[in-house]
């Protein structure tokens, strides 16, 4: 039960809301199916199910949508995670949850400044001169207010809005739950992995709140970018920065939404496309670490023809391992080579059952499309959404890491060619990934890999002695144990039980009707004011059976409607 699992009722209220504006978009059907009207129907919130009419009229991904928007920040910003998951929704979907934005009006200063004279030990007004009251940009978590140092040096101040960690806590709690609910409940949802979606939100949603992971990873891309005199990253003040309150430097540029303010300032747009991809790319392929929001409100231009990025919030990491799997992938994709996709496809199937013959086919039908195009007519976002419908059609999970990466090559191919139509990004991407092979078969990265492969052969290789050894000693004590988990067996047994105890039931009610009616037979015996004594209690047997049958036919009639 859903009540059972939530185990406060402090988010009954908030549920309540959730299940309504889902109703209300005309998705009503999946709330009755994993349950959720009737653990607050009996909660004694009542649900209007008439509502919704004009929302049938579109689409379930419009729908969706518009239900996400109306619940608020956090709901905006799994829709916005969900636009990212190119391997699980179909390109109308993702269109529709690419629309969702997170602006917000902005938190009154005096709301603000409790939580900040917390953050600071003292009054703002006391550290920072000329702060501005007036907000300048306002978004679900946090607010963005101008000030200057001591010195003088202009700075903003990211400031997270009062409440939201409570809202987004409880938000949390309950969207898991449902997840649980629907991947169990809605066998054709568990494509979707709900479940994993929840997941990877949850944990992406609780780093954007703590703003020193936020200041961490301005601090790591200041250091990747050290040598690079064409990219700048604002420099954070950590001494007045902590979870609730970002300091950092305050970069005046031309923001990237503004065409034609950089048009009218003269900027060389090709340039800063090539110089905006080639950065992303480097962040991807040879950091393994990258801005996973590069859209246009994220990025100032500089004079020189710099760039300037904000806003490291959300940001993507690779593994070494995973980065070599995307070179690979890249690779094969830039190349049009279907080993190396194929390779790393089946990789990422992991024990999933995958139609081999069927995959290969269909990849060998992509290469084909492609090997005859000129690599200044292939666009990666079309290539990478027909290579997702591949792995949609398969039932093939990417790694989360990976579809942050995938969003971000897509949006970085739409802005450059806001400002360079002929921009390619396959063209920064084929010098790139040459660059990120040789420095993978260089002699130092050689000899560092197998060190570690013998490293890690030798440690497994002495290990099996020990781990034998334990088996046997478990086995020899009757300690070796197998454990089986069988998905949904508690509702089984439950379901078990109360059958028995129905049986049970209907077994004793028989037993007294059979035995009333042999004392019926009965006509001698004690009296009692007139009356025969033996039947009176044959009488009271017949109540009670009679009783006992009414509650076993009610209980058969309630299991049928669950």
């Amino acid at each position: 039960m859903l009540r059972e699992t939530l185990g406060a009722m402090r988010d009954l209220p908030r549920l309540h809301e959730i299940t309504s504006v889902f109703i209300r978009h005309g998705l009503g059907d999946m709330v009755r199916r994993i349950g959720i009207a009737n653990v607050l129907e009996r909660a004694g919130q009542i649900l209007h199910w008439g509502e919704g009419v004009e929302s049938l009229r579109l689409e379930p991904a419009q729908r969706m949508r518009s239900a996400l928007e109306e619940l608020g920040p956090t709901f905006i910003k799994l829709g916005q995670l969900m636009a990212t998951r190119v391997d699980l929704f179909p390109p109308r979907w993702i269109a529709e949850f690419e629309k969702l934005h997170s602006e917000v009006p902005p938190v009154p200063f005096d709301e603000l400044l409790p939580a900040l004279e917390r953050a600071l030990g003292r009054s703002p007004f006391e550290v920072f001169r000329d702060l501005d009251t007036t907000s300048h940009g306002s978004a679900s978590i946090a607010q963005v207010h101008r000030a200057r140092l001591a010195d003088g040096s202009p700075v903003v101040l990211k400031i997270r809005r009062p409440g939201v960690r409570a809202k987004v806590d409880a938000d949390l709690r309950i969207l898991s739950h449902i997840a649980e609910l629907v991947e169990s409940e809605i066998p054709e949802a568990r494509r979707y992995r709900p479940l994993e979606i929840v997941g990877q939100f949850s944990r992406s949603l609780e780093r954007e709140l703590d703003f020193t992971i936020e200041a961490r990873n301005v601090e790591r891309f200041a250091k990747n970018f050290a040598d690079d005199p064409h990219i700048a990253i604002p420099g954070v003040h950590a001494q007045w920065t902590n979870e609730t309150l970002l300091v950092q430097e305050h970069i005046e540029g031309i923001p990237g939404t503004d065409l034609a303010a950089v048009e009218a300032a003269g900027f060389d747009k090709q340039l800063l496309a090539a110089r905006g991809a080639e950065s992303i790319l480097k962040m991807i392929l040879i950091d393994g670490f990258f801005h996973a929001d590069p859209h246009p409100g994220n990025v100032f231009y500089l004079p020189g023809n710099r760039i300037a990025m904000i806003d490291y919030g959300m940001v993507g990491r690779l593994s070494a391992q995973r980065r070599r799997q995307v070179i690979d992938l890249l690779a094969g994709l830039a190349r049009m080579e279907e080993e190396p996709m194929l390779d790393v496809l089946i990789d990422w199937a992991g024990d999933a059952y995958v139609d081999e013959a069927k995959l290969i086919s269909d990849v060998n039908d992509l290469v084909f499309d492609y090997e005859s195009v000129p690599l200044k007519d292939i666009r990666i976002g079309v290539l990478i959404r027909q290579f997702a419908a591949i792995v949609r059609e398969h039932s093939i999970v990417l790694p989360s890491d990976l579809t942050l990466m995938f969003k971000a090559l897509i949006t970085l191919e739409g802005m450059g060619r806001q400002y360079d139509p002929e921009f390619r990004i396959t063209e920064h991407l084929t010098p790139m990934l040459q660059q990120a092979l040789r420095e993978r078969y260089k002699p130092a990265e050689i000899i560092r890999r197998g060190r570690g492969a013998v490293a890690d052969f030798f440690s497994i290789v002495g290990s099996v002695p020990r781990d034998i050894a334990r088996l046997l000693r478990e086995a020899r004590r009757g300690k070796m144990r197998i454990d089986l988990d069988l998905k949904r067996l508690d509702s089984f047994g439950r379901q078990l039980d109360r059958t028995l105890d129905r049986v049970t039931m209907g077994i004793l009610t028989a037993s007294l009707v059979i035995g009333s009616s042999i004392i019926m037979t009965v006509d001698e015996g004690p009296t009692l004011l007139g009356m025969s004594v033996l039947h009176a209690i044959a009488f009271i047997g017949y109540v009670i059976a009679f009783f006992n049958s009414i509650w076993i036919l009610y209980g058969i009639w309630r299991s049928g409607k669950e």
